[in-house]
């Protein structure tokens, strides 16, 4: 199966692998997408070192990839939340990580996207909140399509 879909992750700090893990079952069930077609995980990089996100990688031997807070920041998101703004220095962490990853932009400059579709990316799943009892922290998820591969050159 092709390895398309990014899901884009945000989590408060000491949140387990198995809390993420379990966040991207549910959200893949609901949505009937194949947990095989995930590419790799995407975050903000204040959370590259996050055990929790570290662990959920290595076991389902996925990538990591990072951005800056500025470079998220510029990405228009369907739900952007005035809180994580203030607590991260972007609006959008899950979402605007997916799209970002699932665009496979070949280098990041900072400049403002107006549209999804100009990054050639499928948002399919908006932004979940998932914590659930008896284990630690809270975990955002979100699912963006790469629809094809896009240089910087093309959008410019």
């Amino acid at each position: 199966m092709q390895q398309v879909l990014w899901v884009g992750i945000g989590c408060k700090r000491g949140t387990s692998w198995q809390l993420i893990d379990w966040a991207i079952e549910q959200v893949f069930r609901e949505n009937q997408l194949f947990t095989s077609a995930i590419a790799g995980i995407a975050t903000i990089d204040t959370k590259a070192s996050e055990v929790g996100l570290v662990e959920l990688c290595h076991l389902r031997n996925l990538p990591l990839k990072t951005f800056s807070a500025e470079i998220l920041r510029s990405v228009c998101v369907p739900n952007p939340a005035t809180i994580t703004d203030y607590k991260v220095g972007t609006p959008s962490v899950a979402e605007a990580a997916a799209i970002l990853a699932a665009s496979q932009l070949t280098s990041l400059t900072i400049f403002t996207f107006t549209s999804i579709e100009e990054l050639r990316v499928r948002f399919l799943v908006p932004k979940q909140i998932f914590q659930r009892q008896g284990q630690p922290g809270a975990v955002t998820l979100a699912v963006a399509q790469a629809l094809n591969t896009t240089s910087i050159t093309e959008l410019h």
